[in-house]
C-alpha cells in the first residue's frame, strides 16, 4: 500500500475511529486501525465504522496497523499532506521532514467490519442531532440499570419518537422522517449521541434485531443495541401535565443563573426557582459557601410557587434549549416540571421533564 492523503482530513478518520475502539483488549488485533487504499481513496475502519476519505493511492493495499498511535501521530502532523506507504513490516508515515513507523498487525486476523443492516428510512442529520442528543442526556451513565442507559427510537408513520430517562428525569422528542420500514429499538444514548454528532447531509437510518446502523455521503458506522425496549407508556403519561405555573424564559439565561447558583448547591447539589411577578429568583444556600439569589426576567401565568431541583439536571434540562425561549411548565408537589420549545427550523420537538426534590432542611 502507497497513498498520500490530506493531513487534517485522512487524521480526522483515524481519531473518529480510534475513539471508537476498545481500549482493554487481550488481543491487540481488535484494537487495530483498518486502512483499505483503493482507486477511489482510503478507507478507515473500525468498531463498525467506515470512513472514506480522499487520497492519491499509488499502490492499492490493506493494513492493520496499532489505532491510538497512528491516530496520535497524524493529528501531531503540521504538514498539509502526508504519505502512508509499506515498508516490509511496518508502515511508515512520512513528511518531507519526519518518518513514522508503525507495526503491521496481522490483517487475516481481524474479524472485519460487521455490513450495514436493513434500510429503516431517512432523516436530516441536523434533526437527528438536535433530537437525539439532548434526549440521550436524560439516560442514566449507572450501568448497574442498563436498560435506562438506553434511548429508545420508535416510528408512528413519518415521525420518530425518541424517549430517554434515568428515572429522576425524563427527555423526549419527534422528528420527522422518510420511512421505509417501522422502527422500535433501545440503544445505547451515549454512543448514539456521539455517532450522530459526526454525520452531515441525509442520513439513511438501517437497524436488524440487533444492530443499528447510521450512513452518509460514503461513510457509515454501525453499534449494537440493548435489550429490548423499556415500557414508556408510564412515562409518556407524565407528559399530561397538570400546570400549576407557567414560566416563559430565556434558557440561556436561567441557564448562567443556575450556573452562578451552583458554587452555593450545598452538600445536596441543589437549586431553588422560585416563581413571582415577571421573574425567576434562582436561589442557593451553602452552610460553608454562603448564599445567592438573582432574578431573571420572565412572563409568569399561575400562581406563585417555589421549587427545588438537581443543579446538574435542572442544566442539563436548560442546555438542550440553547438559543431559545423554554416554558417551564410547573406542577404541585413532587411531580416534574415540564421544559418545552416551539418545535425548531428542522422540525424536531423537544419536552425535558426534571423531577423537583424534596425540601431539605
Amino acid at each position: 500500500m502507497d497513498l498520500t492523503a490530506p493531513t487534517a482530513s485522512l487524521a480526522g478518520a483515524a481519531a473518529e475511529v480510534a475513539r471508537l475502539l476498545p481500549t482493554r483488549v487481550h488481543d491487540p488485533v481488535l484494537a487495530g486501525l483498518l486502512l483499505s487504499a483503493a482507486e477511489n481513496g482510503v478507507a478507515v475502519s473500525g468498531a463498525g465504522a467506515v470512513l472514506r476519505r480522499s487520497a492519491s493511492v499509488h499502490a492499492d493495499g490493506v493494513v492493520l496497523v496499532p489505532a491510538k498511535p497512528l491516530a496520535s501521530t497524524l493529528q501531531s502532523l503540521e504538514d498539509p499532506s502526508v504519505r502512508l506507504v509499506v515498508e516490509g513490516s511496518r508502515l511508515a508515515v512520512r513528511t518531507p521532514s519526519a518518518r513514522f513507523a508503525l507495526p503491521l498487525l496481522d490483517v487475516a486476523s481481524h474479524p472485519g467490519t460487521p455490513l450495514l443492516p436493513p434500510l429503516c428510512g431517512h432523516v436530516s442529520a441536523a434533526a437527528l442531532s438536535a433530537a437525539v442528543v439532548p434526549v440521550a442526556s436524560a439516560a442514566s451513565r449507572d450501568d448497574a440499570f442498563p436498560i435506562f442507559t438506553g434511548l429508545r427510537v420508535q416510528s408512528v408513520g413519518p415521525v420518530l419518537h425518541l424517549i430517554a430517562t434515568d428515572r429522576y428525569r425524563m427527555a423526549y422528542a419527534t422528528l420527522p422522517w422518510e420511512p421505509a420500514s417501522p422502527l422500535d429499538l433501545l440503544v445505547p444514548a451515549a454512543a448514539l449521541a456521539d455517532l450522530v454528532r459526526q454525520t452531515s447531509g441525509r442520513v439513511a437510518l438501517h437497524a436488524s434485531a440487533d444492530r443499528i446502523g447510521l450512513a452518509w455521503a460514503d461513510d457509515s458506522i454501525t453499534t449494537a443495541l440493548l435489550a429490548a425496549p423499556f415500557p414508556d407508556d408510564r412515562a409518556r403519561r407524565l407528559l399530561e401535565a397538570v400546570i400549576d405555573s407557567t414560566v416563559l424564559v430565556d434558557a440561556d439565561a436561567l441557564a448562567r443563573a443556575v450556573r452562578r447558583a451552583t458554587p452555593y448547591a450545598g452538600p445536596h447539589g441543589s437549586v431553588t426557582l422560585q416563581v413571582d411577578d415577571s421573574e425567576l429568583r434562582v436561589r442557593g444556600s451553602d452552610p460553608q459557601s454562603g448564599e445567592s439569589e438573582e432574578s431573571v426576567k420572565a412572563t409568569v401565568d399561575g400562581n406563585h410557587i417555589t421549587k427545588t431541583f438537581q443543579a446538574r439536571y435542572l442544566s442539563d434540562a436548560l442546555h438542550a434549549f440553547t438559543g431559545r425561549r423554554v416554558e417551564l411548565r410547573i406542577q404541585d408537589g413532587l411531580r416534574s416540571t415540564v421544559l418545552t420549545s416551539p418545535p425548531d427550523d428542522d422540525g424536531v420537538e423537544l419536552t425535558y421533564l426534571v423531577v423537583p426534590m424534596r425540601s431539605v432542611a
